[in-house]
């Protein structure tokens, strides 16, 4: 299905997407009856495009529930921030605000640039 059996990494395929952000993805999982879904939507797509590298990807919920299920979600919006790697840094339900999304980002491109254990010598 694209995610690990652990639930903490996704890739393209599983996201139904070419490939994910060069530096981080913003996955969205929304309905289409969901009012804070639209504004989710106009605040991710604001801040991927503020962003270098970052992808916007919005996942419908109600045809892609075997993800929905893979992941444990049972709300929309939930928002997931994805390292460039595809692991899932944050996951937040509800409509996030800007300031929280940014410092999310944040976290992922810091963790993704940030030497591993395995990578020091």
């Amino acid at each position: 299905m694209g995610a690990d059996t652990d639930r903490d990494r996704l890739d393209a395929a599983a996201l139904g997407v070419e490939r994910l952000g060069e530096r981080a993805t913003l996955v969205h999982f929304s309905s289409a009856f969901c009012l804070p879904c639209r504004a989710t939507r106009l605040v991710l797509a604001e801040v991927a495009g503020l962003v270098e590298g970052v992808a916007h990807v919005e996942v419908d919920a109600e045809s892609r529930l075997d993800l929905m299920r893979a992941l444990d979600i049972t709300h929309t919006p939930t928002v997931l921030v994805l390292a460039a790697d595809g692991r899932i840094v944050r996951r937040a339900a509800g409509q996030p605000r800007k300031a929280a999304v940014v410092a999310a980002l944040g976290e992922a491109v810091a963790e993704d640039s940030a030497p591993r254990s395995e990578d020091r010598t």
